[in-house]
């Protein structure tokens, strides 16, 4: 094929020209893709190491779970919340079970399953803890993503993300990720939860110091306070654990959950807590059309089961270890350092170099998908089916990026 018949450059004109600019996305048109791997318009071939910001922990089109999509799609997709479907009981039941937790609140997205929690740990400050109306607050990191709404991006502290979205919805108080000292004197008769990520993936998958988690429980009841843990992008098998807080034994009051809950194929999300929490919630007080639907939860039911085996915390552990001893032999060859756990990592370039922008298109050409953050940063979250050799052709790959 001539360079005039490719299709990509026209591509991605038209994607320019047809959407608003909300995203600065790679230079590449993906057309087809399974296991690890994507395939171009112009059939050029790539090695995933994003995998949808965790939304592909079991890799694209997975066969369970496309069997499982394709055998609800032709019985039913979509009743609303307003009727029960045959697929709910189950879905929510092995969640619970895998969770450990008594009930679940199925929804669509993270930002929605985060706004859930907010709304949930309010109403049970209010009718539980009793708070005096209208002065909970919630105590959350510095470095926190969370999700977009404007609630949510009300307690963000990065200024891309929240500037010029005001005015700001109150009731956040915000504390250096970290630092137990400061968010225990954040913490007062008026607040009813501390939301964290147990690693924060935006911020560069940042790993909090030994003992801070359990650290943050301790505070948490004995304040009598929520422990709210966004699982979102860290749970689910992505480090090596069915969840990040798994990690210190860490057992939080309310998971919240999305992003590979939906197998890379519908948007799924939920809340899971005991009842003393989520059972605060009456008819009426919230909900989702989509929320729990058909097709989401047959697909969500095959994801716990794939988890409930064990294989792929196991996969995410020992293939984890060898990407991060790759990334690891490469400090001070051009990388500064590198952080995470199981198969999810961030790493610092040197910026004499390059930036993480520069690293990501050099990593494209040479047929390894990847995305930068925060300066002269890149995050790598390859599937969880990635196999010893094609982490090795990524580490490859990375390193004559470096050097060249």
């Amino acid at each position: 094929m001539i360079k005039d018949e490719l299709r990509t450059p026209g591509a991605v004109r038209d994607a320019q020209r047809w959407t608003a600019h909300n995203y600065h996305p790679l230079p590449v048109v993906i057309a087809s893709a399974e296991g690890a791997w994507l395939t171009d318009v112009d059939g050029r071939r790539y090695l995933d190491c994003l995998a949808g910001y965790s939304a592909l922990n079991f890799g694209h089109r997975h066969p369970k779970l496309v069997e499982a999509a394709h055998a609800q799609l032709d019985r039913l997709t979509l009743t609303s919340r307003a009727f029960i479907h045959d697929q709910f009981a189950d879905f929510c039941r092995e969640l619970a079970q895998l969770c450990g937790k008594d009930l679940v609140l199925p929804m669509n997205t993270g930002a929605e399953a985060v706004e859930t929690g907010i709304k949930v740990a309010r109403k049970w400050g209010y009718q539980v803890k009793g708070v005096t109306a209208g002065q909970a607050n919630i105590v959350v990191a510095e470095g926190n993503f969370h999700g977009r709404t404007t609630t949510i991006v009300s307690f963000s502290t990065d200024e891309e993300a929240r500037a010029d979205y005001g005015p700001y919805t109150p009731g956040f108080r915000i504390v250096p990720y970290g630092d137990l000292e400061a968010l225990t004197a954040a913490i007062d008769g008026d607040t009813v939860a501390v939301l964290l990520e147990p690693i924060q993936g935006e911020q560069g998958v940042i790993v909090p110091p030994a003992g801070y988690l359990p650290g943050v429980r301790h505070v948490c009841t004995t304040r009598n306070v929520l422990l709210l843990a966004d699982e979102i992008q860290s749970g689910l098998g992505r480090t090596g654990t069915t969840f990040a807080c798994e990690h210190e034994d860490v057992v939080p009051d309310m998971y919240l959950l999305g992003k590979a809950l939906g197998g890379g194929i519908v948007p799924v999300s939920a809340v899971a807590a005991d009842a003393e929490v989520l059972g605060v919630l009456k008819p009426g007080e919230h909900g989702s059309t989509f929320g729990g639907n058909p097709l989401a939860c047959a697909v969500g039911t095959e994801v716990v089961r794939l988890l409930a085996t064990g294989e792929f915390q196991r996969r995410s552990a020992e293939l984890g270890a060898r990407l991060h001893g790759g990334l690891q032999a490469l400090v001070g060859k051009g990388l500064l350092a590198v952080r995470g756990r199981g198969l999810w990592a961030g790493l610092d370039i040197d910026p004499a170099l390059m930036t993480g922008r520069e690293a990501s298109e050099r990593l494209m050409t040479r047929g390894v998908l990847a995305k930068d953050t925060h300066g002269s940063t890149i995050r790598l979250a390859p599937p969880l089916v990635i196999t010893e050799e094609e982490i090795d052709y990524a580490l490859a790959q990375l390193a004559a990026v470096l050097t060249e």
